[in-house]
């Protein structure tokens, strides 16, 4: 009870001026107490009283929660999606990203520390943040929406604190027991070459330093036309990379300029990606929406079958392929998966 008393009134204490009202939407961000330090928060909600079941947003392996999930342009926040249906949104950052502290490893080169930030750490961080929403907005369950990486930190969430989860959606997520992958698994750039099958930590280290243009890249092969802007806005993919870079106050000490994130994620994804699973679905009793794009390249058919087939003590289980969409379907084009996808996850949390 003192920790949530005390997470109460840091985060009462520190929070930050808000952005401005836009279309109806007010955003207001916080610091949480987390296990490690201080957790960011926004809060993204429409106008007027708070209202509804909290909904968390739980970003990927590499770029933040704001970058992902609550972008300045048209059509580039499904934060504001949800909001303006009615549900009161909130967008964390695990520890080592965006606005939330990170690591003492990183103030030190990559490759003198073991990679940063794994699961079992995220997910002591989306605990502090449901504890806090708890509280401060009196429902004693939420629903989590988790993309990629943010959607096995999310089931591992519910797995081991069921009655704090009503609705969970599962987007583009690996959930292992299938060995094969063909960029995260065996013979990949993250595999120990003299110890097959192990993850390599020396080479990878605390952190990885990701550029602009990097982060497109895995979004331009995946699009299967050669006019990329027929299929996703340039304008959203130009505030994208804008946003990742600004999440990290030290992108700018480098050349080109690069943001920090932890490899702890790249090293879960590995073993998820060798056949190892991370968190049981068996005891998840949330209703589960799993969804996955027809051109997704991190999660595998494999994974939406075994998922769903554990998922037997959930309250409701449905499978959705997102038919000609993307791994990055929530940033495309409406006609290209993006409203297919806000229309299911909406109708999911009710």
């Amino acid at each position: 009870m003192m920790k949530v008393i005390l997470s109460l009134v840091l985060a009462a204490a520190t929070a930050l001026s808000p952005p401005p009202v836009e279309d109806g939407v007010v955003r207001k961000d916080w610091k949480v107490r987390g296990e490690a330090g201080l957790l960011g928060v926004r809060e993204v909600r429409r106008d007027g009283p708070p209202r509804g079941r909290p909904v968390l947003l739980l970003h990927g392996a590499r770029v933040p929660g704001i970058a992902s999930f609550d972008l300045p342009v048209r059509r580039g926040s499904l934060a504001a999606d949800l909001a303006r249906r009615g549900h009161r949104v909130f967008i964390m950052d695990a520890r080592g990203y965006g606005a939330s502290d990170r690591p003492a490893s990183f103030d030190e080169p990559a490759s003198e520390n073991p990679p940063a930030v794994t699961g079992e750490e995220a997910v002591e961080d989306i605990a502090s943040v449901v504890d806090w929403l708890r509280e401060t907005t009196g429902h004693r369950r939420v629903g989590i929406v988790g993309w990629a990486t943010g959607g096995h930190w999310a089931a591992w969430y519910a797995s081991e604190h069921p009655s704090r989860v009503d609705s969970l959606v599962i987007y583009n997520s690996l959930y292992g027991e299938l060995d094969g992958h063909p960029t995260l698994g065996r013979g990949s750039q993250w595999e120990d070459p003299d110890r097959p099958g192990h993850f390599d930590d020396a080479r990878h280290g605390a952190y990885r330093l990701s550029t602009g243009p990097s982060l497109l890249t895995s979004w331009d092969d995946s699009i299967p036309v050669e006019d990329r802007t027929a299929w996703r806005d340039p304008r959203i993919a130009a505030a994208y990379v804008e946003q990742a870079l600004a999440s990290d106050p030290t992108s700018g000490d480098r050349e080109p300029p690069s943001f920090r994130s932890p490899t702890g994620a790249m090293k879960d994804s590995f073993h998820l990606a060798t056949g190892r699973k991370l968190w049981d679905a068996r005891t998840i009793t949330a209703r589960t929406l799993v969804l996955r794009s027809e051109y997704d390249f991190w999660s595998r058919e494999g994974d939406v079958t075994t998922l769903v087939a554990d998922l037997g003590s959930a309250r409701e289980v449905r499978a959705v392929r997102l038919e000609g969409a993307t791994h990055y379907a929530h940033l495309d084009r409406a006609e290209r998966g993006r409203d297919r996808l806000v229309a299911e996850i909406t109708r999911w949390l009710g």
